[in-house]
């Protein structure tokens, strides 16, 4: 969990924002000032210039967002009664992490929040709920290990994807380099840029559109990112382990490689033969565990919700 994952973007809505309770959860409420903070990345990616439709985005878009809130705060409400607590130690061993990955130290650190309007105690604050949510769930969610094998069998075929080898992928990329002697402030700026043009990705703009526009790999932005066929090994480990796992026609999450920032596209996939299930049956039975566990999430997450009184205002 990269800095630039915790942090919100920069404030781009030019509409002035009046404080008020939109969501009542269990007597916890949630703020406006809360929703329109975590929205900010994403307000700047509205392109309309007409005011009501601008208007419908970002209502649409706090939507989205207050639910996430609402779901968090479920979560941490049920860690509160479970009793479980996270130390100080296991906060600062994330935090530590955090700054290794980004190349900064603690001053550095610092201002990189307060360019984000966060205290250090704050984020401190923001990591300890997350880890006590992880801890909930590993906790609460529990899952069977002993799957039964026509399960394991039976999603071995619906992902035999997965499984192939001497396969070759067309892939479709955007590139945002990332200099050698870039400093964190710089890096964590071309970090954002990145997720900017993902959202919009994700939102519905084309993909080839963006590469041409935004894409940094000259060499591949003429063909709108398209940088044809690669067979296994031939690319980046990270950028080969997203690819894998990715459908024909979906995009990928913001990988890091010594080069910069990518978003990929799988484009087509070709060859391959799909290894036996019984060679590779541990690796489908923890591929089928990660898939029930996030079942197992969502069924425990509309329990919470079921045994909850929740108000929405907005």
């Amino acid at each position: 969990m990269g800095l630039v994952l915790l942090l919100g973007g920069e404030f781009s809505s030019s509409e002035a924002v009046v404080d008020r309770v939109v969501a009542v959860v269990n007597q916890e409420i949630i703020t406006l000032s809360e929703v329109e903070r975590l929205s900010r990345p994403l307000q700047g990616e509205i392109q309309t210039e007409d005011r009501l439709q601008r208007w419908e985005q970002v209502q649409e878009l706090y939507r989205k967002v207050l639910k996430r809130l609402i779901d968090e705060m479920l979560l941490d409400q049920e860690a509160k009664k479970s009793g479980l607590k996270v130390s100080s130690k296991e906060v600062a061993e994330v935090i530590e992490g955090i700054k290794r990955r980004n190349g900064v130290d603690q001053e550095q650190f610092e201002k990189l929040l307060a360019a984000e309007g966060l205290t250090f105690e704050a984020f401190e604050k923001e990591i300890e709920k997350k880890l006590l949510r992880t801890k909930l769930v590993s906790w609460a969610v529990k899952v069977e290990h002993k799957a039964a094998e026509k399960d394991l069998r039976d999603f071995y075929r619906e992902n035999v994807d997965r499984y192939r080898i001497n396969e070759s992928y067309r892939i479709g990329q955007i590139l945002f380099l990332v200099p050698n002697e870039a400093t964190p402030e710089q890096i964590f700026e071309i970090r954002k840029r990145c997720q900017r043009v993902l959202e919009r990705v994700k939102g519905g703009k084309d993909f080839g559109e963006m590469a041409l526009l935004y894409s940094e790999d000259a060499g591949s932005r003429k063909d709108r990112g398209d940088l044809g066929y690669f067979k296994r090994g031939d690319l980046f480990p990270a950028l080969e382990k997203a690819a894998s796992r990715l459908e024909i026609g979906a995009v990928s999450g913001i990988i890091r490689t010594d080069l910069g920032f990518h978003i990929l596209k799988l484009l087509d996939r070709k060859g391959g033969e799909p290894l036996p299930f019984v060679e590779i049956r541990t690796s489908v039975q923890a591929d089928y565990y990660e898939k029930e566990m996030e079942k197992a999430f969502e069924e425990f997450l509309t329990k919470l919700k079921e045994k909850s009184v929740i108000e929405i205002k907005l």
